[in-house]
């Protein structure tokens, strides 16, 4: 399914036409991935269009851009700025947005940090990442045969686009084997990630997540869900998840900006507690769209109202 267009993009604080937002072959980003970026959602709401986590992600941006020593040219203020002028001057009452930081053409030696950095924003209508049913019925997942990174080896912590070539090393081998989604364990075997998405596991009513010692991304979306879930009352336990413990699961489910938060309804086609959606994450489904739809209110502050 092609890209869908939107009239303007943010490109080094310019905005420019979507087809005039171009770079050159010989960009650093394009032959080594030295980028950073951020995926972001904005939500309709009886308001008007309404940003979701947008200070937290921008912080983790230039959390990125630190590790993975870029030099931003642009201050937190003005991208944050930009994000609000992109969404209000395309047009959208929803839409998914991509703040995406890189280096662009000078040198091809490895240390890059002689090119001039980049920073773009665009914004585009983008449906339910993982299918349009997928968060009433839950989706179908392998265990990948790839491995996350070790933190010795990669800034796990970065959202960096060298990073996701493991991930979609996981999408590829998920799709060809035909399920919707992978599930990477980290180095040691352990439970880690989605390629692009946190994993939470309920066991005996208790809530599980992997650390970020098991190479995941912290994930803005799984901040809500930990927030949500400690907000209704029940058990959370961030810690090594055996992979074992997944088949014997009474529910998971997957969160992230594009997922939002998604049940998994079997793994290596083994069927996950009942096989559809949960009691416990249909909860948080519902305390999470109603804050971002604007139908319950927004006792968290996560939303900033476009207009």
């Amino acid at each position: 399914m092609p890209l869908p267009k939107s009239e303007w993009i943010w490109f080094d604080g310019e905005y420019v036409p979507w087809d005039s937002a171009t770079v050159h072959v010989s960009a650093h980003a394009l032959h080594y991935g030295s980028s950073v970026f951020e995926g972001i959602r904005a939500y309709s709401t009886s308001s008007g269009p309404a940003i979701l986590g947008l200070d937290p992600h921008i912080r983790r941006l230039f959390d990125s851009c630190r590790l993975a020593r870029i030099a931003m040219p642009f201050t937190p203020e003005q991208i944050r700025q930009g994000i609000l002028e992109t969404v209000h001057r395309n047009g959208h009452e929803s839409c998914y947005i991509r703040p995406l930081v890189f280096r662009g053409s000078d040198s091809f030696s490895l240390d890059g940090r002689a090119c001039p950095t980049h920073a773009i924003i665009l914004t585009i209508n983008w449906g339910r990442y993982l299918g349009s049913d997928a968060i009433e019925n839950g989706v179908d997942v392998m265990i990948s045969s790839w491995r996350r990174m070790t933190t010795s080896t990669f800034a796990t912590m970065s959202k960096s686009g060298g990073n996701y070539l493991n991930s979609q090393f996981i999408a590829m081998e998920a799709k060809d084997y035909g399920f919707v989604e992978g599930i990477a364990l980290d180095t040691t075997g352990f439970v880690s990630e989605g390629s692009g998405e946190n994993i939470f596991v309920i066991y005996r009513g208790v809530i599980y997540t992997p650390p970020v010692a098991s190479s995941v991304l912290l994930g803005i979306t799984r901040d809500f869900a930990l927030t949500l879930a400690k907000d209704l009352g029940y058990e959370l336990r961030e810690q090594m998840i055996p992979r074992d413990m997944l088949y014997v699961a009474d529910e998971i489910f997957f969160t992230g900006t594009a997922a939002e938060i998604t049940p998994v309804r079997s793994i290596d086609r083994q069927q996950i507690g009942d096989g559809g959606r949960g009691p416990i994450t249909k909860r948080i489904q519902d305390e999470f769209f109603g804050i971002v739809n604007g139908v319950a209110p927004d006792r968290f502050g996560w939303l900033t109202p476009v207009g």
